[in-house]
């Protein structure tokens, strides 16, 4: 069978991220995807092969995307404060603006897929990047960037699931999360 003309992996991946960030991660299905770009499913198989790989492509892609976002948050900040709140934020807008396509990126990669792992690692160390000016042993700063990944997750998982209902500006509620985060942060460096 030959695959369709115009048909390629990235319109396929920005068809599948509409389909997850519109209904859900767990609408999309080769048949949902094939309606989403008015083709017959069978054609889906030109570029992936079955819904598993289109779920790895996607979180690949996803990961990638969020990396970009992420880089570009930082761009010229290089490290400390500054750069770990604009990272922070952009994260959180990220799966704001991506809500399927932030969950395809949550599952801890699997470690024989070496592209996820790449881009997984990429975005540590661009945090790691962040938080260079504080002079963490490696081992700890591994354990900061968990945390830190932790808490804005819980944050964007709360928001999207409706978790906070009082009638009180979410954004303050977000830059007080990460004030609190880089107290912590600095109270840890002075105790070295």
């Amino acid at each position: 069978m030959c695959p369709r003309i115009g048909l390629n992996l990235y319109t396929i991946l920005q068809a599948a991220t509409e389909v997850a960030d519109e209904d859900g991660l767990e609408s999309l299905t080769i048949t949902t995807l094939a309606n989403k770009l008015t083709i017959k499913p069978p054609s889906l198989y030109n570029h992936v092969k079955g819904l598993q790989d289109l779920k790895n492509k996607l979180a690949l892609y996803g990961m990638q995307q969020l990396y970009k976002e992420l880089n570009l948050a930082t761009e010229g900040i290089a490290h400390g404060e500054k750069a770990i709140k604009k990272l922070a934020i952009s994260y959180i807008n990220f799966a704001r603006n991506h809500p399927g396509l932030y969950e395809a990126t949550l599952a801890a990669p699997d470690l024989s897929n070496i592209e996820l792992q790449t881009e997984a690692n990429k975005i540590v160390e661009l945090t790691l990047e962040c938080l260079s000016s504080y002079h963490f042993e490696h081992g700890q700063a591994l354990h900061i960037v968990r945390g830190l990944r932790s808490v804005i997750h819980g944050f964007a998982s709360l928001e999207q699931k409706g978790g906070f209902g009082l009638p009180f500006d979410i954004n303050i509620s977000l830059e007080l999360l990460i004030d609190t985060y880089l107290a912590g942060i600095r109270s840890l460096a002075n105790t070295k």
